[in-house]
């Protein structure tokens, strides 16, 4: 069966061609879109981006909540760039006087300087930025366990355990299996090891003869 998000990304997709792109008269149709994203777990960074060109375009069409789940959800998508994408895109008067765009915000920078426990520690206190987010935890937990294999090579369980939100331990185990980590009785957890990804690469240099004649005759 059909889902509402896949329904609407035809229908979308359809939208964003050519002029029609930044319509104002779309809006309630893309600001719909954004909403069933969130509610749906789904992602279109493109119908978001149009979102926040049209909301330039027409400062008076602006709504903060729509605005909040598109980088919440691009918050999602990390480490790759949307959410510095999106954020390039909000009027600096919003980020600094809309009380959950600005919290979104320092949740953002947060996670990309890798401060993870202050990061769930501050989410702990703004609940409610996550109403309607469906799976914005376990995504953000990828990226950390991302992080966490391009940076370890060993990590205490105790850590990695803060570093993911605190969960229960079966949520830990879960993490660590679908990785391939392992752990020994002392707590230790061994990620997979960044020598075994280095593969050994002959370079070959060719010097044809007419170089090496002139060269031999310059040194004489």
């Amino acid at each position: 069966m059909t889902s509402s998000f896949e329904q609407m990304r035809a229908n979308v997709a359809k939208l964003l061609r050519g002029i029609d792109r930044y319509n104002p008269e779309n809006l309630s149709t893309l600001e719909r879109y954004v909403e069933t994203q969130a509610r749906e777990n789904a992602y279109d960074l493109e119908a978001n981006l149009a979102v926040l060109k049209l909301y330039q375009f027409n400062p008076a069409y602006f709504q903060t909540s729509v605005t909040s789940q598109i980088l919440l959800k691009a918050l999602t998508n990390l480490p790759h760039t949307d959410f510095t994408l999106c954020k390039c895109m909000i009027d600096q008067t919003h980020q600094q006087e809309e009380r959950p765009i600005r919290q979104i915000l320092y949740l953002g920078n947060l996670l990309e300087t890798c401060h993870f426990q202050s990061f769930w520690t501050s989410l702990e206190e703004n609940r409610e930025l996550l109403d309607g987010i469906a799976g914005f935890e376990d995504s953000v937990r990828k990226f950390i366990c991302h992080v966490v294999g391009i940076t370890y090579q060993t990590i205490e369980h105790s850590l990695l355990a803060e570093m993911l939100g605190d969960p229960l331990d079966t949520q830990v185990k879960v993490w660590m299996s679908k990785y391939g980590w392992t752990e020994d009785d002392d707590g230790q957890i061994f990620i997979f090891s960044q020598e075994e990804s280095v593969k050994p690469k002959n370079i070959v240099e060719k010097i044809d003869f007419e170089s090496v004649s002139s060269i031999m005759a310059t040194s004489q």
